[in-house]
């Protein structure tokens, strides 16, 4: 099967896209896209899927792409939306990632279908905000610290803040794409982009915000509230992958989803920023998430 995006008919009346591909049946590698992003993300994650026997499946969340916005969902929410497409696709069970935005909704649908779900990844992914023992700002750019800080103060501010400053993402081609990151990458996240990434990054932003920035809004807003179930009682593994030189989503954060699951694995990617981390180490991802579903724990 080759890979491509479908809408789905919710029965609440939403349409959500949805990304298909990898093997044509079987258990799923359900995969959750950034802060901005979309679903096609993931497309060249397709044959890593389909090598594994694996079905590929990611959500643009809602107000992403065409998806339908969800105004007020929590992290928790996306749990109700990929137990639909499962059940549409016929998924007898499930191991699933997310990467930076993506982070908490993985270990939402981790501790929320959890009879399906058999192993979880966060790369790079945001820690809760609320109850964080840790200052959740610490080391990120200056950037993220003026948009948490809108998104903090409510929907208007954080929206507000985005059309004055987020604009560029809508329209970013490759070639502008590090520059529209400004702050908010290490010079080896900029060699990942210049290296042949930055295409198909650019490709899936504009797709993901072709209509406004509505699902960029809901995600801030849903990381600073409570995300809705508690990240401790995940029964299934869970891996932490985490670079050492991020900046958008700092080492502190790997730190703090360790502290609030005692019992996930964390795999630090030593010289390694935000963006690098993912295309480097993909094969590894999905290795270990198998391994982790379906035999004795990885050293």
């Amino acid at each position: 099967m080759t890979a491509a995006t479908t809408d789905l008919h919710l029965p609440d009346g939403r349409t959500i896209d949805v990304l298909r591909g990898g093997a044509p049946s079987g258990p799923a590698l359900v995969m959750h896209h950034g802060t901005p992003s979309d679903a096609t993300l993931w497309l060249g994650w397709d044959e890593a899927a389909r090598a594994a026997g694996m079905q590929l499946l990611s959500l643009s969340r809602p107000g992403y792409a065409t998806s339908s916005r969800r105004p007020g969902r929590r992290v928790a929410d996306v749990a109700g939306d990929v137990r639909f497409a499962l059940d549409t696709y016929d998924v007898p069970w499930f191991v699933t990632a997310g990467w930076s935005g993506g982070g908490p909704h993985a270990l939402a649908c981790a501790a929320l279908l959890g009879d399906r779900c058999r192993a979880a990844a966060t790369l790079a992914g945001v820690a809760p905000y609320a109850g964080a023992e840790f200052d959740w700002l610490d080391g990120m750019g200056p950037e993220n610290h003026a948009e948490f800080g809108a998104a903090l103060a409510g929907e208007h501010d954080v929206r507000a803040w985005l059309e004055a400053n987020a604009g560029a993402m809508r329209t970013t081609t490759a070639r502008d794409l590090a520059d529209a990151f400004g702050g908010l990458i290490a010079p080896v996240d900029r060699d990942a982009l210049e290296a042949g990434f930055a295409e198909s990054m650019a490709a899936e932003m504009r797709r993901a915000l072709a209509h406004g920035f509505d699902g960029w809004v809901d995600d801030d807003l849903a990381f600073v509230a409570p995300w809705g179930f508690e990240p401790g009682a995940i029964a299934a593994p869970v891996t932490i992958w985490q670079g050492d030189l991020d900046l958008l989503v700092p080492a502190a954060h790997g730190r703090g989803l360790a502290a609030c699951m005692p019992h996930a694995r964390t795999r630090l990617a030593p010289g390694h920023g935000h963006i690098s981390l993912v295309p480097t180490f993909r094969d590894e991802i999905v290795g270990d998430l198998i391994a982790s579903a379906t035999g004795p724990e990885l050293p």
